[in-house]
């Protein structure tokens, strides 16, 4: 860290200086209305995540529209497949044509999308239709992550980022709730999160400023100490970092730039700690009470554990993105990778105490769902401005196949009746693997720009 710090220093000339905001002020603490309104965006990716599952069980006691469990299962991996891409491709785009832009275009067609649903004649329109809504789904997360970044101060973007994913959890379990009121009628369940997306949409448009473009005097790399700075750039010596191609000052945008020395390692590293972490968090959410009812628990025990490891979630997220913004995010993000390793290995041992199993189900919650989280904050202070949008998409995107693999390979797991122990240890060892690819993620500073130029 300390080999960066002339650099960083050289940025922050007077006249950067005093065209900043006063020391200790926050735009977001001024206006707190950008926060929430990409919180409530986080909300629609946490819909997202629950409804499908809380309705299939009724598309097939019905067999409406044709659903049988092979088709259940292609609508729910094409859903996933459609945020994929939407984050690997779509949300780049924000470093070109800005955050705000391409947010409010990605709430706005996942809401169509998500009604046109309800009309669905059959198997493969209703997939056909979940496909396209996780286009600009996933384009939501990386994008809204980004400019809340882009709004925070130097010290506080690890919380501005677990805080924006609070919405993430919220969204999860208030879609858990609607479904205890709403189905059997699915068709309600889509039409309730179509209209609350298009419902945002207008405040989206009217209420977020252009963060970029309003802070384009603000060095990239102005990352502190404890953020870790970004990696060295041309960008901090440049000062271009508006969302445009001509902005940017001709810099190389898109995933082509994260081939370029130094990103290439921090690339890698962050993609294999979000895949493992997006297996956890979908492995979890989807087999937990199915690994603990094979342990022996009650059912109803644990549904209930589930509900626990989400709660523990919420807490995580607020305490993680603290420590991180106080103690570095590499520093916080290692340690939160390993220690739910170990309480997943830990609850692969039967327990007769019920307080202490939910207690054990609420710290593996703790640990295990904010690191994937910590992986974004550090991606965000990692990478240069103008590429933010390009390396949390690229991030996200290459979870999104994790969060694909997680349940399945826990379904094999179960289908071959060694979910428990087995599971728990599957999980645990892709934690520690996510700490072996970050470990080697190098810190500001360690590498540098040959001729300083990325073009």
């Amino acid at each position: 860290m300390t080999a960066s710090s002339p650099s960083l220093a050289r940025t922050h000339s007077p006249s950067h200086n005093s065209s900043s905001p006063a020391r200790g002020s926050s735009p977001t603490r001024a206006n707190p209305g950008p926060v929430w309104l990409c919180w409530l965006a986080m909300v629609l990716d946490g819909f997202d995540l629950v409804v499908l599952g809380a309705i299939i069980p009724t598309l097939l006691k019905t067999k409406e529209l044709g659903f049988d469990p092979v088709g259940a299962t292609f609508a729910a991996t094409i859903s996933l497949v459609g945020v994929g891409l939407g984050a690997l491709f779509i949300a780049p785009l924000s470093d070109k044509f800005g955050r705000r832009r391409l947010l409010v275009a990605c709430v706005a067609w996942f809401s169509i999308f998500t009604l046109a649903v309800v009309i669905a004649p059959n198997v493969a329109v209703f997939s056909a239709f979940r496909l396209l809504a996780g286009l600009g789904l996933g384009a939501c997360l990386p994008v809204a992550l980004a400019y809340m970044n882009d709004l925070s101060p130097a010290g506080s973007r690890a919380r501005a980022t677990t805080r924006t994913m609070t919405g993430y959890h919220v969204g999860a379990v208030a879609t858990s709730l609607l479904a205890l009121a709403l189905v059997p009628n699915w068709r309600a369940m889509f039409i309730v999160g179509g209209l609350a997306g298009l419902a945002l949409v207008p405040f989206l448009w009217f209420k977020l400023p252009e963060s970029v473009r309003a802070r384009a005097s603000v060095p990239a790399a102005e990352g502190t100490a404890n953020d870790g700075g970004a990696l060295p750039a041309s960008s901090a010596s440049s000062g271009a970092h508006a969302p445009s191609s001509a902005s940017s000052g001709g810099k190389s945008l898109g995933f082509r730039a994260l081939l370029r020395k130094p990103y290439p390692l921090a690339a890698v590293g962050i993609a294999v700690a979000s895949f493992m972490g997006l297996l956890l968090v979908y492995g979890l959410n989807t087999w937990l009470p199915t690994l603990m009812s094979g342990a022996g628990y009650s059912m109803g025990s644990s549904l209930t554990l589930l509900f626990v490891l989400n709660v523990g979630a919420v807490a995580g997220l607020i305490l993680a993105g603290r420590l991180a913004d106080r103690h570095g995010a590499k520093r916080v993000v290692l340690l939160w990778f390993g220690l739910s390793a170990v309480f997943l290995a830990f609850l692969s041992i039967r327990m007769q105490n019920e307080l202490l199993l939910d207690a054990a189900v609420f710290v593996t919650g703790v640990f295990v769902f904010s690191s994937q989280v910590l992986v974004y904050a550090w991606v965000s202070q990692l990478f240069p401005r103008h590429l933010a949008g390009t390396a949390l998409g690229f991030s996200a995107g290459v979870g999104r196949v994790g969060a694909i693999l997680g349940p399945a390979v826990t379904g094999a797991l179960v289908a071959a009746k060694a979910a428990y122990p087995w599971g728990f240890y599957v999980f645990a060892v892709a934690a520690l693997a996510a700490v072996a690819a970050l470990a080697f993620v190098p810190r500001a500073g360690a590498q540098k720009v040959p001729g300083g130029d990325e073009a």
